[in-house]
Order: structure tokens, then C-alpha cells, then sequence
């Protein structure tokens, strides 16, 4: 494996809903660019959100890197909003039925809704397409020495990146994050895309998880903790310069939609830029400390390699093109609360998982992936 050889590369894969399609392209691009028949190239996978459910999608089919991506690819190609949340009218009447009932009568008691959403069709997905059982084989034939998916939790406040892998790696707490050994399942990939309020909240061990974004203020350190010493980082979101974003300020009083919107881009997209850049800073700080030094005072810190690939045109103008795409039901709901508005389709942008939105995402994302061929082949080795 490439990590015996090579300091180990760790694999980074953010939340960020239907906008996680992207990486499946850099993912495809990555395994043309790879030998066919290619055993996976990141002994260290770390995923949150829609990234953990790719993440344990990788770590089974580890011994079969082309297998992996072309199963993922296979999936998010044919992506319909009715495999992740009851979509249908009478659903989305019904859960605006209970919302509605709860807040008129104060609360109905142990009947209170959990969430806006049923996404029970997301775990009978899962439960078909992702055998989390199998991990462990592929951790056992050294194909993959470490998988992590983080959670957080509604009790402790603390974000928990529940991993699994090789006896040798161990446990770790540091403030508000904790690494905890376990045998991953479907309820850990549902707690970890569990968006708050959105979706329900799932019960691991003795403790309700929500969404791994919420808390993760450093989502390279999973990767980190369990052993990885280069990373490849694949975000969701164009980078922009702050007069752009200045550039585009409307003056009208937000909707829900833009304000969710603005709550989802900070849940799943502002950390990983400053994480990397202070990744960055401390290899350049430590670039101008001589190495003999550093042995000799016995420092734990060493440079870490990053490559990073993000998308170079904005998703969120993408889904507006494929606001059609969403059943009516959804199309009106989402009208309702000003997504389907220019200063809401980051909202949409999160939630349109359908196909032609999804296959554009994934083509982006082999497109900027083999842009930089060099780049990621020299990463690769």
C-alpha cells in the first residue's frame, strides 16, 4: 500500500448536502488518473455529512479504488429528492401538518415532530448501497488503515469523529473534540448528515447526534490525529475574494431562504478554508525553524502536505438553473420560504438532490480534477 511507502495521505471529505456530488467528480478523475485496478491511495479517509456517507463508500470498496468511485458515481448520477427525504405531497403536507399543530397547541408532548423532514428514505438507501459491515475486511487486508465520520452531540456539545481502524491507532480528547474507536454503522452516516432541525436527530450509544458540521471547528484534525502526514482536501464551494462577495449585497430585508442559506454555508463551508490556512501557516512557520532543532527540543509538529480542489464556478448558480428539477411539492414549499429567489439558492443548493444538478456537479468536479493532472498525480505518486 502507498502508505508504507510514502508518508501516509489522508482523505478529506466536508458536508455540504446535494453540493457533495462535486467530489464524486474529483473522486472519478482521481481514478483516471490512477493505474486501473488500483488499490485506494488514502490509508486515512475522514468524512462529515454527505462526506461520511462517500467516506464509508471508499473504505469498503478500499481494495478496489475504480470499484468505489463507480459505485458512488453510479448513485449520485441517478439522484432523486425521493430517495433522501419523503418528497411526495402528502408527506411534505403531512410534516407541515404536525409543525403546524405543534406550534398552535404549545407543543404535543411526546408527539412532537423531530424535524421538518422524513428522511427515513435515506437510511433505506444506505442500509442497500453502503454494507457498512464490511470495513472491517477492508481494514484487515490493509487496504484502508482508518476510516472516521464525525458527529455532534446534542448533549455533550462536543464534536465526536467515531472511527475505526487498525488496533494500533488510539482515542484522543481535546477541547469540544473527541475521537472515539467504534464499529461504524448506518446510524452513525444518519447522525453525521443529520441536519439540525431539518432532519432527526439519531441516537448512537447514549447520546443524540446531529449533523458533524455543527461542531467541527477543525475538520483536518480527525485525518491528522489518526496518522495522516500529506492531505488531499476536496471543499465544496468556489473560493471568492471578499470584494465579490461585496459586490453582490442586496439591500432587501432577507428571506428564510437567504438567512438558511447564510446558516448552511457557515455549518458546512467557512471552517475548512481557515482550517487549511492555518495548516499552512504553521508548515511555513515551521520551514524556518532548522530541522536538528526541532529533534532536539523533541517537537510533535511537523509540515503537512495539502492539496486542495474546490469548485471553479459557483454551485449555488448551478442550482438555480436546476430549480425545476425538484418535484412540485418541494419546488412550492421552497418557493414559499424565498429559496427558489436569487439570495436563497444556496439553500437549494444544498438540498437539490437530483440527477441533472447532481451529473453537472460531477462533471465540474472531473473537469477542475484534471486541470490539475500534474498536480494530483505527483500527490498520488
Amino acid at each position: 500500500m502507498q502508505g508504507k511507502t510514502r508518508p501516509r495521505a489522508g482523505l478529506i471529505l466536508t458536508g455540504g448536502g446535494a453540493r457533495n456530488a462535486y467530489q464524486v467528480g474529483v473522486l472519478k478523475a482521481v481514478a483516471e488518473i490512477l493505474p486501473a485496478g488500483a488499490p485506494n491511495p488514502f490509508p486515512i479517509i475522514s468524512g462529515t455529512s454527505a462526506g461520511a456517507i462517500n467516506a464509508a463508500v471508499l473504505a469498503i470498496y478500499a481494495a478496489n479504488f475504480h470499484e468505489g468511485v463507480r459505485r458512488l458515481v453510479s448513485v449520485w448520477e441517478d439522484f432523486r429528492v425521493e430517495q433522501i427525504f419523503r418528497a411526495d405531497p402528502i408527506g411534505v403536507a403531512r410534516s407541515a401538518a404536525h409543525w403546524f399543530a405543534a406550534m398552535m397547541f404549545g407543543g404535543l408532548g411526546r408527539f412532537n415532530p423531530p424535524a421538518l423532514l422524513d428522511n427515513s428514505p435515506l437510511r433505506d438507501l444506505l442500509e442497500t448501497v453502503v454494507p457498512c459491515e464490511q470495513i472491517q475486511a477492508s481494514i484487515d487486508a490493509g487496504a484502508v488503515e482508518a476510516v472516521a465520520v464525525t458527529a455532534s452531540g446534542y448533549a455533550s456539545g462536543e464534536s465526536v469523529s467515531f472511527f475505526q481502524s487498525a488496533p494500533t491507532l488510539s482515542s484522543w480528547r481535546r477541547t469540544n473534540r473527541v475521537g472515539s474507536a467504534a464499529r461504524l454503522s448506518v446510524d452513525h452516516l444518519m447522525a453525521s448528515a443529520a441536519l439540525p432541525i431539518i432532519f432527526p436527530a439519531v441516537k448512537v450509544s447514549r447520546e443524540y447526534f446531529g449533523d458533524g458540521s455543527m461542531r467541527q471547528s477543525a475538520p483536518l484534525s480527525p485525518a491528522l490525529h489518526l496518522g495522516a502526514e500529506r492531505l488531499f482536501v476536496i471543499g465544496v464551494r468556489r473560493e471568492q475574494t471578499a470584494q465579490i462577495r461585496r459586490a453582490r449585497l442586496r439591500t432587501d430585508y432577507p428571506s428564510f431562504g437567504q438567512i438558511a442559506s447564510y446558516v448552511l454555508d457557515t455549518l458546512f463551508l467557512d471552517r475548512l478554508p481557515a482550517d487549511v490556512e492555518r495548516l499552512r501557516r504553521i508548515n511555513q512557520t515551521l520551514s524556518l525553524i532548522p530541522e536538528h532543532q526541532l529533534e532536539e527540543g523533541g517537537a510533535a509538529l511537523r509540515p503537512v502536505e495539502v492539496l486542495s480542489i474546490s469548485p471553479s464556478r459557483d454551485v449555488s448558480e448551478i442550482a438555480e438553473r436546476h430549480q425545476r428539477s425538484f418535484p412540485r411539492s418541494v419546488r412550492f414549499l421552497l418557493r414559499g420560504v424565498g429559496a427558489l429567489n436569487p439570495g436563497g439558492r444556496g439553500l437549494m443548493s444544498y438540498v437539490l438532490f437530483e440527477a441533472p444538478y447532481c451529473r453537472e456537479l460531477i462533471d465540474l468536479g472531473y473537469a477542475d480534477t484534471l486541470a490539475r493532472r500534474d498536480e494530483v498525480a505527483a500527490f498520488l505518486g
